[in-house]
């Protein structure tokens, strides 16, 4: 029935009671910076429940790499693949985690060409919330392919002298490093213009600085122009720092250079993603 059928004092009596309905309570109180970027946190979390093959890149391409490295390669490493595994499990924890970081730039990316982003605009939240929340999100993804990877190589003979205090400082400083990683992949994401460029960008970038580093074969092994780059390669910092905290050898220098490295990439593409982010939408 259109309103024009309905007579003057029943269009008056239809709109004041809509009016009564909307005001009878108190308007929300506008979220908090942090209890916005919690909910988009959670966002990802979701995505994951509705979603679970998106985490084959944090448990099965894990479990892949420990085994194939562990058992084709050990024996001509080390010349016994329960030694090499000792030192090669806390090297496979850093490159599985951090190659997940990629993912954050693809999903954020996604969410701008998809439009998504748009109707995030219009909501009364802080703007750099979707990002935190989503940096906070994906934290819990880079957990799980720790566990995972250590998992396994529990199972088939890697024993962390550091115990579990060692296992978990080390897990923590991996997630660290990532988190500031993953405002690199978003600054990434908001530059270029489509999920799979996004994906093979990180993966370029990354696969240089993990396989040319020391999570698979000792620095004093390669040639000396190699070494020297390894040694200063940021990846090799965090893989050193993270076996010594296993193996109860930490020396807290390494894991000081780690946080530094994690504090800069955060101080430097986090106001660069967050500026990238209000000029995209």
């Amino acid at each position: 029935m259109s309103t024009a059928s309905i007579p003057d004092d029943g269009v008056r009596r239809v709109d004041g009671e809509l009016r009564a309905a909307l005001a009878a309570g108190e308007r929300p109180a506008r979220p908090s910076p942090l209890s916005a970027a919690l909910t988009f946190g959670w966002r990802g979390m979701l995505k994951i429940k509705h979603v679970p093959e998106q985490l084959i890149d944090v448990t099965l391409t894990p479990v892949l790499f420990v085994l194939m490295f562990t058992y084709m390669f050990g024996g001509a490493i080390s010349g016994s693949t329960d030694e090499y595994l000792q030192f090669l499990l806390p090297g496979i924890v850093v490159m599985s985690v951090l190659f997940t970081t990629v993912y954050s730039g693809v999903t954020l990316n996604t969410d701008v060409t998809k439009g998504v982003v748009d109707r995030f605009r219009s909501l009364p939240i802080a703007r750099p919330a979707p990002l935190v929340g989503a940096v906070l999100g994906d934290s819990v993804r880079y957990v799980i392919g720790a566990c995972v990877v250590l998992g396994v190589g529990l199972a088939i003979g890697y024993r962390p002298e550091g115990g579990a205090l060692g296992v978990v400082g080390a897990i923590a400083l991996v997630v660290v490093f990532s988190c500031g990683l993953a405002w690199l992949m978003t600054s990434v994401a908001l530059v270029l213009r489509s999920p799979s460029a996004t994906m093979n960008a990180g993966f370029m970038a990354l696969f240089p600085l993990t396989f040319l580093s020391n999570i698979f074969v000792p620095p004093e092994t390669l040639p000396g122009w190699l070494e020297a780059w390894v040694d200063v390669n940021p990846v090799s910092l965090l893989a050193t720092a993270s076996r010594g905290l296993m193996a109860g050898t930490a020396d807290w220098g390494d894991v000081g250079w780690v946080l530094l490295a994690a504090a800069a990439l955060t101080a430097v593409f986090a106001p660069l993603t967050t500026w990238l982010y209000r000029r995209k939408t």
